[in-house]
């Protein structure tokens, strides 16, 4: 299986996996099982029980000072400072269950001089503020479901190990700026009821944040994570910051809420960015974000008007459903925005330049080192309304259009792309063949490349084209059609037209066998009404064999004189003439002259525009002109039709 299909499937499972966390978290808790915890009413390991009343029998859940009956807030003065004294710097300590205040977690701190080895304060409660600034954890460090009552200070703090803080409760707030973490950091189920600050922190290995809570602030500025990061589940009731953050690898918010704003400005991911499922409530802003791999927003909700900017290879939007305006600010992304739900304008546009902060600072962006041009595709529409879109400077060679509702009101802005036909001369059965240079969709570049007849130059290799084939893709043509008329692009509503009339050519499915023979002679004689040169050809070609059998078999031998014969009636008097003219005879000997070249011209080219030339024709140069009045003015009429619709405006 590939990188990214493990990768894939670990995020689909990732929201399964933090759901069920808090089951892991009830199994027994001791030395040699570091994941395992204590019951919220029966600690595993010998606590104090100090304090037990009827309401609580369990007492205080202090974990035993070593040689000692009770936890080390419960333990006398003369006991506790012997305890303390016989600590080195880098020693391991036990205090779980323990409840400290500021002065005896002071005095612990001291004893070790912020050395700790392996470091135990699971189910701990600091009821003063915790500082813990500039200590070292040598070993594991655990916190799990520890309470921090007042402001916990792990400033500069550096833990060598895991560093656990799973289910903890940070009541007012909890510093973590400049804090180094080189092995796993896990603050699963975390609640931080006052503000969280990580600034400028290292996470080195794998960091977990999945389903923990931020109250208010959460401060991720300029942190850099090295490993994985997971946010899965987590809510953000406050402004989430992350600008300038660092993501050395996937970095994956998977069902996180952000109720307040989300700022990612110069954010950048060497992985994927992960946000399937995620709730935007009120976020103004996402970005601009710089991603090495695919920025996934598959399922995400957008609660309010937002602006995305992202430089990201892929963008996948498939069923994001956005409930107000949004405005897609892209640069490399190719876009999947298949199945997307908007009842308000959306527009997906391509940024040309590198984004700029409002401060004038460009967003580098070294992670799409080696990438193509900027170029923004989009890669599918199926599925969705287009009534409220509107694409700018979008490549759309290779979209996929079938199925999209009301695509005639799709609105294009700036230069956007489709694919075209294969250029030059090819052979099909050895016959050459030359196709019309248009606009084409890549699902019409999928079918033909897929008839046994194909040529070279249809690209067959369409992902996700599917079985469509003349009926479906001619809906599409007209409706594409309409969009560039509306949009007052007349030659680009040509194409559409061109192409809608090739599908239902070939259509054998809704258009009948004699219609298709009409929709075939159409085209051979003018393309469609679209093509001049193919018009004026046939109009040559029709004057020259006019002018042919004009000279063969129109034009008489000679032109036929009057004769006048009269009569006298008996007894004198009036005369009486009757005047005969006789029929033109057909010719004889050389009948292609100059002179018979000349009328028949003359006759030729008023049958063009429906005049009769008045020149004496045999019998068989009547037809010849009736025929021609007929046909040739046609011709005429749609090479004439065929340059209005190339420069109409």
């Amino acid at each position: 299986m590939s990188e990214r299909t493990e990768d894939s499937s670990a995020a689909v499972s990732e929201v399964g996996r933090a759901s069920n966390y808090l089951a892991v978290l009830d199994r027994p808790l001791d030395m040699t099982h570091p994941n395992s915890e204590p019951s919220p009413s029966a600690p595993g390991w010998p606590h104090c029980g100090h304090g037990t009343t009827l309401e609580d029998p369990v007492g205080c859940r202090g974990i035993h000072v070593p040689g000692h009956t009770a936890c080390l807030a419960h333990l006398a003065d003369a006991d506790r400072d012997a305890y303390l004294a016989g600590l080195t710097p880098g020693a391991d300590v036990d205090h779980r269950g323990t409840s400290f205040t500021t002065s005896l977690l002071d005095a612990l701190l001291d004893a070790v001089s912020l050395r700790f080895g392996i470091a135990r304060f699971d189910w701990a409660t600091f009821e003063g503020d915790a500082r813990f600034e500039r200590a070292t954890f040598k070993d594991s460090a655990w916190f799990e479901r520890a309470t921090f009552k007042g402001v916990a200070r792990f400033l500069s703090v550096t833990f060598k190990s895991d560093s656990r803080f799973n289910s903890a409760t940070f009541n007012g707030d909890a510093h973590f700026n400049n804090a180094t973490f080189n092995g796993d950091a896990r603050f699963n189920s975390a609640a931080f009821n006052a503000r969280a600050a990580f600034g400028s922190a290292t996470f080195k290995s794998v960091t977990q944040f999945m389903l923990a809570t931020f109250e208010y602030f959460a401060g991720f500025g300029e942190v850099t994570f090295n490993g994985e990061a997971s946010f899965v589940s987590a809510t953000f009731k406050g402004y989430a910051s992350f600008v300038a953050a660092t993501f050395g690898r996937h970095a994956r918010f998977v069902s996180a809420t952000f109720i307040g704003h989300a700022g990612f400005e110069l954010a950048t991911v060497q992985g994927d960015a992960w946000f399937r499922l995620a709730v935007f409530e009120r976020a103004a802003s996402l970005g601009p974000l710089v991603c090495a791999g695919r920025v996934v927003l598959s399922g995400a909700v957008f609660g309010g008007p937002v602006t995305l900017s992202f430089a990201a290879r892929r963008l996948e939007c498939r069923r994001t459903r956005w409930s107000s305006t949004a405005e897609l600010r892209l640069r490399y992304a190719t876009v999947d925005f298949a199945q997307a739900v908007f009842e308000y304008p959306l527009t997906i546009a391509a940024e040309a330049e590198t984004f700029v902060l409002p401060d004038g600072q460009s967003v580098e962006e070294h992670a799409l080192a080696g990438a193509h041009e900027a170029t923004v595709r989009l890669a599918s529409l199926r599925g969705l309304d287009a009534a409220h879109l509107v694409l700018a400077d979008i490549d759309l060679s290779g979209c996929l259009f079938t199925g999209t509702v009301h695509l005639d009101q799709l609105r294009l802005e700036g230069t956007c792309s489709f694919d075209s036909v294969p250029p030059g001369t090819r052979l099909r059965r050895w016959r050459p063949l030359r196709f019309t240079q248009r606009r084409t969709l890549s699902e019409e570049h999928h079918w033909r490349a897929s008839q046994p007849t194909a040529v070279r130059g249809w690209n067959v290799g369409v992902f996700g084209a599917g079985h469509v084939g003349p009926a479906q893709l001619a809906p599409v043509y007209r409706a594409l059609r309409k969009a560039f008329e509306d949009g007052k692009n007349e030659p680009g509503a040509a194409d559409f037209y061109y192409g809608e009339m090739e599908m239902r050519r070939h259509d054998r499915i809704g258009t009948t066998r004699t219609e298709r023979g009409l929709l075939h002679g159409y085209w051979l004689l003018s393309g469609y009404g679209l093509r001049a040169s193919r018009a004026l050809g046939w109009l040559a070609a029709a004057m020259l064999v006019t002018i042919l059998l004009l000279m063969g078999f129109g034009l008489p031998q000679d032109s036929p004189k009057q004769e006048a014969t009269g009569t006298v009636p008996p007894g004198g008097g009036k005369v009486t003439f009757e005047i005969d003219r006789a029929d033109p005879q057909n010719p004889t000997g050389n009948r292609f002259t100059g002179e018979r070249f000349e009328k028949a011209l003359n006759v030729t080219l008023n049958s063009v525009v429906f005049r009769s030339s008045g020149q004496d024709l045999t019998t068989t140069g009547t037809h010849i002109e009736m025929v021609s009045r007929l046909t040739e003015p046609i011709l005429l009429g749609l090479a004439v039709l065929a340059v209005r619709n190339r420069v109409k405006r």
